[in-house]
């Protein structure tokens, strides 16, 4: 039998909350293990290449990457992170402030759009997007996880991504594995989607994988 879709969903240390969420803290992949990484981005000077933002504001405060969404955009605030890859780790801290209530870690193929990371204030989920140029195509929810994250506050995230198989981890605790196959793709780069006033993003680091 061909293994077509398969999903599993955990939300750990729920007696604890939170307490062990902050910046840049370390999370153990599920899909193998790890070197040193080929990107470590703390944003310690002015946004430059391969960081480039698309939509809304982007700019560099207090040592973070700033995100904030421009109604005159009429579109959510999109950063995209240059790099071709296909099987990769993505860790990185964020924070949301102001009137942001969530964000989205989102990756597209060769074509248009692919799959989607999503954060709000109670949950993380991970999201297959629809084909624009394919009529009979739709959106899917492939994974959700519980979760919560206060304003003001930071935290780790970390995506995995291995042939058709998604891992996505947050420190305080998510976890989300999924396999799907049209995941195994090769992808342009890296996406940061937000819509409110402010999305800080920091500790970037990226791992190709095998």
């Amino acid at each position: 039998m061909t293994r077509m879709f398969t999903v599993t969903c955990l939300f750990l240390l729920a007696a604890h909350g939170d307490a062990f969420a902050g910046k840049n803290v370390a999370i153990e992949p599920k899909t193998g293990e790890v070197g040193s990484p080929s990107v470590s981005e703390t944003f310690d000077s002015a946004l430059a290449s391969p960081s480039t933002g698309v939509k809304g504001e982007w700019k560099v405060v207090d040592s973070a990457l700033v995100g904030k969404e421009l109604s005159s955009d009429k579109h959510a605030a999109v950063l995209n992170y240059q790099m071709k890859n296909r099987n990769s780790v993505v860790r990185f801290s964020f924070k949301l402030d102001d009137s942001t209530r969530g964000f989205m870690f989102s990756l597209n193929h060769a074509k248009g759009h692919l799959f989607r990371v999503s954060v709000t204030p109670s949950e993380v989920s991970i999201n297959l997007d629809k084909d624009k140029k394919d009529p009979k195509s739709k959106a899917m929810k492939l994974a959700t996880a519980k979760a919560g994250f206060e304003q003001g506050k930071w935290y780790t995230m970390q995506v995995e991504m291995k042939g058709d198989r998604v891992v996505a981890q947050t420190d305080n605790g998510a976890l989300l594995d999924v396999v799907h196959p049209q995941l195994d793709v090769d992808k342009p780069n890296y996406r940061f989607v937000m819509k409110g006033d402010s999305l800080s993003i920091d500790d970037l680091q990226i791992w190709t994988l095998n």
